[in-house]
Order: C-alpha cells, then sequence, then structure tokens
C-alpha cells in the first residue's frame, strides 16, 4: 500500500509544472474579455508584457498584469530566477462560476442573466540565448 502511494507520489511530482506561474481565481470579469488581452502579451518579454497592460483600458488589464506580476514574483523569490530573463511563455482565462441572477420582463416572466468570472493563469520562462536551440 505504501508503496503505491510513494509511487504515485512521484509521478505527481514529475508532471509538476517547473516553470514560474500564477493564477488568480473567481475575477469578475467575462473570460471573453480576458482573453483578448491575453492574446496581446502572448510571448512578449515580462517587461514589453507589463507595459502593455498599463497602458490598455480593457476591464481584463488590470486583474491580469496583477498576475504576471505574481508571477514574477513568484519566479524570483522561490526559484531564484531573473526578472529581465523572464517571458510570457503560456497564459490562459479558464471559465468560472457563474453569478445568475433574473431580469423581470413582461407578463410576471423574467429572463436569467449569467455573470461570468474567469481564472487567469500565467506560466513564465527563461529566454534561451541566440545559439541554443
Amino acid at each position: 500500500m505504501a508503496g503505491n502511494m510513494k509511487k504515485k507520489a512521484a509521478r505527481v511530482e514529475e508532471k509538476r509544472e517547473k516553470r514560474p506561474y500564477a493564477v488568480a481565481k473567481y475575477i469578475r470579469v467575462s473570460p471573453y474579455k480576458v482573453r483578448t488581452v491575453l492574446a496581446l502579451i502572448r510571448g512578449k518579454s515580462v517587461r514589453e508584457a507589463q507595459a502593455i497592460l498599463e497602458a490598455l483600458p480593457n476591464a481584463g488589464a488590470e486583474p491580469t498584469k496583477k498576475v504576471l506580476l505574481s508571477a514574477v514574483a513568484n519566479a524570483e523569490h522561490n526559484l531564484g530566477m531573473d526578472r529581465n530573463d523572464l517571458y510570457v511563455a503560456e497564459c490562459f482565462a479558464n471559465g468560472g462560476m457563474h453569478l445568475k441572477r433574473m431580469q423581470p420582463v413582461s407578463k410576471g416572466r423574467g429572463h436569467a442573466i449569467l455573470k461570468r468570472s474567469s481564472h487567469i493563469t500565467v506560466i513564465l520562462d527563461v529566454k534561451k540565448a541566440e545559439g541554443e536551440l
């Protein structure tokens, strides 16, 4: 029994994400709005991505910027990486829970309103040197 648990723990550790990342859950912005912002910073350096997010007026820009800075802090503090060598390797927004509300309409009826939320994930990685593959 204990042997299987050790094997499972080893498998889980193997598959665990080695790159620095940060996740923000239950952000009250629709994932559709956040994905447009994430598409702009994907593949960019951290410095460039931060500048883009500061300039954007979109609703998803502010929470995305916070997640990006959190991932950078995780990289520096937990893994000892240099901020200038990092870039946004992956970023995505998954749908979170819906707040269900009703809009009253004529004849005593009600239409459903879904107030959507997002789970935002930003994964960073180190830039490879020019000669490396």
